[in-house]
């Protein structure tokens, strides 16, 4: 079951910086994406709950260092990820 994303104005605003930052991440990055939309349980994002003040939400990893940071969210009757923060393991957690 394919998901849409969904992506918050603070996700948008720090993918921008990041990837003019590092344009190398960019495909990393969209790649993810299109991964998290087909299967957000696929072995090679290694998905996991969060806990704390981020206990509604979900991480996946784009490389070794750099993270997504969403949750499932109900959008038009369907279950869609809301995109909340990318960054590094320090700057999202």
């Amino acid at each position: 079951m394919k998901r849409q994303l969904l992506k918050s104005s603070s996700f948008g605003r720090t993918a921008k910086r990041i990837i003019k930052k590092n344009p190398d991440l960019l495909n990393s990055i969209q790649t993810t994406l299109e991964l998290l939309s087909e299967d957000a349980f696929h072995p090679s994002l290694k998905t996991h709950k969060l806990k704390g003040n981020l206990e509604n939400s979900w991480a996946c990893s784009v490389t070794y260092s750099v993270r997504i940071v969403f949750e499932f969210v109900d959008y038009l009757d369907n279950e869609a990820i809301l995109l909340e923060a990318v960054g590094t393991h320090d700057e999202v957690y």
